[in-house]
């Protein structure tokens, strides 16, 4: 028999965790608050912008980095928002979502054999993203209750072979907001590195209890050092278009336009129109949303107490971390999959999150991001089960 025709990168993954429990969900008739997307309507005012488009047969290809609208949109809003100047022509790479920008910007910036730090629990696409950028990762572990980091374990990942560090705030699964001062600690380990800092900001405007989201990419020293990652996704409830963005320098920039243009070539045309009119949304809308998610999370975090739940109350983003320990001995893949069957609630298994599987056996994540109705369905599923 010849050699496997599978490669050895793909070997060293499985299919998302996150995205498999939507699928047994379904199978189950359960609640899905699994994966990270909203069950309610995105803004109609952009859904309209999207027909207009469509109508307007800008049904082509963009240009490849983006349209001039939609990049005009993202530099302006990240100047102002984000702190970070940003030129449209120069600074701007729109991807098919958050998901390709970060693909896009390791493969950019990364040869075989760099080393990549990581916070965990960390997202799950960010393993395989360092394994099919040829990178090798150094985790550092984020603690509960806070999600802090130990600084001497932060300082002592950062060595010769030291290219990036893979920051992402809001967090998932957490919800940690990352303070200032954290982000200056990080920021002078890249300078004295001359690493960069290649950072989720997808959840940036979802935030509780006066939190505030600090982009690293504008503190002192680090515009060349930042690759700033950020999209449509969560803030406009639009999870399926697929419309996302890199920020970075005109150098790191260019690389990044040569992978995103053969990974994909680019974002849906119509749909870019369409974000360009989200993007100037007034600060009204902003605020809505985050009070909007605040008592979606104050609703369910109570009912995760209520039925047994250690809740790790978020600071942002709209997923809440538990820890399963005083309600169960089995691990956390058993306890989802007991959870979900015969129409309960879909979770995510806490072990997806770390590189060592047992590190997160005690820990189910929950998502809120759904209709009321949803999630007091969902509280009464969890009643029946566990109350």
């Amino acid at each position: 028999m010849g050699r496997p025709f599978v490669s050895r990168k793909a070997a060293r993954f499985t299919e998302s965790v996150i995205r498999e429990m939507s699928r047994v969900c379904a199978q189950h008739g359960g609640i899905n608050l699994a994966q990270g997307f909203p069950d309610f309507p995105a803004p109609a005012a952009m859904k309209e912008a999207a027909k207009r488009a469509i109508d307007a047969d800008i049904n082509q290809y963009a240009v490849t980095w983006g349209s001039p609208r939609l990049r005009a949109a993202i530099a302006a809003r990240t100047s102002a928002y984000n702190r970070i100047a940003t030129d449209a022509g120069a600074n701007v790479t729109v991807c098919c979502g958050a998901t390709e920008s970060m693909i896009a910007a390791l493969l950019a910036v990364l040869d075989p054999g760099d080393e990549v730090i990581v916070f965990e629990p960390f997202y799950e696409n960010y393993g395989p993203d360092c394994i099919l950028s040829g990178a090798v990762p150094r985790f550092v572990r984020l603690s509960p209750p806070e999600w802090s980091f130990d600084r001497e374990e932060l300082a002592r990942a950062f060595g010769p072979k030291t290219r990036a560090i893979i920051i992402n705030t809001p967090h998932n699964p957490t919800g940690k907001v990352f303070a200032r001062e954290e982000l200056e600690f990080i920021a002078g380990l890249c300078r004295e590195h001359d690493a960069l800092a290649i950072t989720d900001e997808i959840y940036e405007y979802i935030l509780y209890d006066g939190a505030e989201h600090v982009s690293i990419g504008a503190l002192e020293g680090m515009s060349e050092h930042t690759v700033t990652i950020s999209g449509l996704s969560k803030t406009w409830s639009a999870t399926g278009w697929r419309v996302g963005w890199c920020v970075a320098s005109e150098e790191i920039t260019g690389a990044i336009r040569k992978t995103h243009d053969f990974l994909t070539v680019g974002a849906p045309a119509p749909l870019q129109e369409a974000a360009a009119e989200a993007l100037a949304f007034d600060r009204a809308y902003f605020d809505g949303l985050a009070e909007d998610y605040r008592e979606r999370r104050d609703l369910l975090a109570s009912v995760l107490e209520e039925t047994g739940f250690r809740v790790y109350l978020p600071g942002g983003s709209y997923y809440i971390m538990t820890d399963v320990g005083g309600l169960t001995d089995v691990d956390d893949v058993t306890f989802a999959d007991q959870l979900v069957r015969d129409g309960g609630v879909a979770t995510v298994p806490g072990s997806s999150f770390f590189h060592d599987p047992a590190d997160g056996r005690t820990m189910i994540r929950f998502c809120f991001a759904k209709r009321r109705e949803t999630l007091e369905r969902a509280a009464e599923a969890l009643r029946r089960r566990l109350g």
